[in-house]
């Protein structure tokens, strides 16, 4: 082998090594103007490449946490006890964007819901909606509840999606 590629075999294993460049170097922090666009994993990586969805980004001591969409998966229920469940896992995935940009539910000041009040295909009632989103937001949040604004739509990017939650946080920079 020549010097040339003994360097050039040396250097990408060193970078191949390097935290910042392997699998395991979660959440990603990417430069962006005021601030940065913060990716909590691989998952969320594949969607800022592919579609350009940034899941958050911070400008200033603001953070901004992307909508995510609360419905069934192939073969989920969608009665009161299904929308339950997948608005767990939706919170539960806000609570990771939170977590990857060093946040909490606690920091959060704004939610912002968009909601397929009327579908044949949604069988939670607006107020069943309301219920069960509130009831799963106290599992994460604790007074002083965060402002909220829940808005009607007739439809989201994801065609069994029936809600859509987005996140304001103020997250003074440490």
């Amino acid at each position: 082998m020549t010097a040339a590629r003994l360097t050039a075999a040396a250097t990408l294993a060193v970078l191949a090594a390097s935290p910042a460049l392997t699998q395991d170097a979660w959440p990603q922090r990417i430069p962006a103007s005021g601030g940065e666009v913060i990716i909590p994993d691989a998952g969320w990586r594949g969607a800022y490449d592919g579609i350009g969805y940034a899941p958050a980004r911070r400008v200033g001591d603001t953070l901004y946490v992307s909508g995510v969409i609360i419905g069934p998966r192939p073969g989920e229920a969608i009665d009161a006890a299904g929308f339950e469940a997948q608005t767990r896992r939706a919170f539960g995935q806000l609570d990771q964007m939170l977590k990857a940009a060093g946040a909490s539910f606690d920091d959060v000041v704004m939610i912002n819901s968009f909601h397929v009040w009327e579908r044949e295909d949604v069988a939670v009632t607006r107020m069943q909606q309301i219920e069960i989103m509130n009831a799963v937001r106290a599992e994460f949040t604790t007074a002083p509840h965060p402002a909220w604004t829940a808005v009607g739509t007739t439809g989201l990017l994801s065609p069994t999606g029936v809600v859509e939650v987005q996140l304001i946080a103020h997250v003074p920079q440490g």
